[in-house]
């Protein structure tokens, strides 16, 4: 776990120091939970972006996208659910004055107990070495079924207080931090405050008095924003169900908890789809949905065995199906994407609330209903993460140096080809960025002439670019040049008239659509 903790500080770190994200206002100490993406940063998130966004609507005739506004009618989160609901449950430490999340100090302290059974797991298997059983283990050893115990005990309770009828049970969720004796990591102590409830929605006012303003919120979803559209779009397109409307855009949570760099942030982006289906079919497409999605994260190429369908046990009071699609992060399993049938109850709610009939004419049946909807919803920047957590390696090489290397998937590495003049004279460098001129109109290109050649492969592999061009005095007399795999390091003489046709399919979007089908 501590080695897994180590690879996590270095993946934040290098992230900073090549351009890809950096802590907001960084010049005033930042600002918490907040960040930038930088140069590298930006590009990789947009190839991400444009590749969920080309899934969804040029792979599928019956899906059309739109560009929703932050800013929405209040009743909208009335209607939704959110002003009444849209909270967690917080409590104080009256030494430290410090605010936490209840259930996350709840589940840091499972976790806790998680971590004690492993550390008896990891000694035992030093211990035995080649012999060691570990189902054995697990259940013959006195310290580790203590631990269980202590774990499935206060599982068993916290799912009952956060599952209790009518909502969350406050109470019993202070009782638990009281019996498990958690302290405050700031102060020691457990003088704890009562547990209450706090909204996580941002709260402004629009209007130009402060009589007449109104209090509006910054969207903490981006499906909202479709379900209001859904008649404009319907209309509009002429649309016929089964289909869906496809968003990519920035939502905002006032996060207590916000940990674990850009996991968990107050302004982060998201990429949804909401797909409009007849009732009573909705189990086939809830089905059909996670099929088509498992398969968009794993045609990455970082192997079925890390991702996971995480089925909830607890259903939303809206939803009848809902699971989680979660990534093997160096700090566990977690979730990067969710499905869920949400039944009709955002159309229903909608149509409650503004007064508008909001159904589909359904001309084979001849008849009106209120359409059901299978929601998919990934967070862009926990995609980033996980992309950039398995991608990361240091690799010792024969000569026994470390190499920093980004193995992204070509088609979302933020720079596709790099090109390097052997030396900065005998007019390579002009040979080099006549390379340049002719490729940047087809991929994102790059010059580089400083330092020696091998600390200029080193940059590039440490930003992912998966091919490095090195032209050189054999380019000047047969216009050939070195091409250089990131992967492999291997190099070979290629023709500069072939950099093209070799490069250009495996690095674009295109190459990763057509696995899809």
């Amino acid at each position: 776990m501590a080695q897994q903790e180590d690879v996590f500080k270095k993946i934040v770190s290098h992230c900073k120091e090549y351009g890809f994200v950096f802590p907001s206002s960084d010049i005033y100490d930042g600002l918490g939970a907040v960040y930038d993406y930088g140069q590298n940063g930006v590009e990789l998130k947009n190839n991400i972006k444009q590749y969920w966004w080309q899934s969804m609507v040029l792979l599928h005739e019956n899906i059309v996208g739109i560009d929703a506004a932050i800013f929405m009618h209040p009743t909208t989160w009335k209607a939704s659910g959110h002003v009444d609901a849209f909270n967690d449950p917080l409590i104080d430490n009256r030494d430290s004055k410090k605010r936490y999340r209840a259930d996350v100090l709840i589940e840091e302290q499972m976790a806790k107990y998680e971590d004690k059974i492993q550390k008896e797991i990891e000694k035992a298997q030093k211990r035995f070495g080649d012999n060691f059983d570990e189902a054995t283990f697990r259940a013959t050893s006195e310290r580790v079924l203590e631990n269980q115990q202590k774990y499935d005990n206060l599982h068993h309770r916290y799912q009952e207080v956060m599952n209790a009828e009518g909502g969350i049970d406050l109470e019993g969720l202070k009782q638990i931090i009281l019996d498990e004796e958690i302290v405050c990591p700031i102060s020691g102590t457990r003088n704890w405050t009562d547990v209450r409830q706090f909204n996580l929605m941002f709260k402004t006012e629009m209007g130009s008095t402060a009589d007449g303003a109104s209090t509006i919120y910054l969207r903490p979803e981006t499906a909202q924003g479709i379900f209001v559209n859904y008649l404009n779009v319907q209309k509009t397109g002429r649309m016929k169900l089964p289909f869906g409307i496809a968003q990519i855009g920035k939502a905002f949570r006032n996060e207590i908890v916000a940990r674990q760099f850009i996991f968990r942030m107050r302004e982060f982006e998201q990429m949804e789809m909401q797909f409009f289906i007849q009732p009573g079919t909705e189990l086939d497409w809830f089905a059909k949905w996670k099929e088509i999605r498992m398969k968009w994260h794993q045609n990455l190429g970082f192997g079925a065995e890390n991702y996971r369908f995480h089925d909830h046990d607890k259903l939303a009071h809206y939803a009848n199906a809902a699971t989680d699609i979660e990534f093997h992060m160096p700090f566990g399993f977690k979730e990067v994407e969710g499905i869920h049938s949400r039944t009709n109850f955002d159309l229903s709610q909608h149509a409650k609330y503004s007064g508008k009939k909001i159904e589909y004419f359904d001309p084979e049946r001849n008849e009106s209903y209120t359409p059901y909807v299978i929601e998919t919803s990934i967070g862009v920047d926990r995609m980033f993460l996980s992309i950039m957590c398995h991608s990361y390696e240091e690799q010792q090489l024969p000569d026994g140096q470390i190499r920093t290397v980004l193995h992204l998937p070509a088609a979302l590495a933020p720079v596709k080809l790099a090109v390097f003049p052997l030396t900065k004279k005998d007019g390579m460098p002009e040979k080099a960025q006549e390379i340049i001129n002719e490729l940047r109109f087809h991929f994102n290109c790059k010059y580089e002439e400083k330092d020696q050649i091998g600390k200029r492969y080193r940059r590039m592999d440490a930003i992912g670019c998966p091919y490095c061009v090195t032209v050189d005095q054999q380019t000047l007399e047969d216009n050939t040049v070195t091409l250089r795999d990131r992967d492999t390091m291997e190099q070979r003489r290629v023709a500069i008239s072939e950099l093209r046709s070799i490069i250009e399919d495996k690095v674009s979007i295109t190459s990763l659509l057509k696995k899809l089908l």
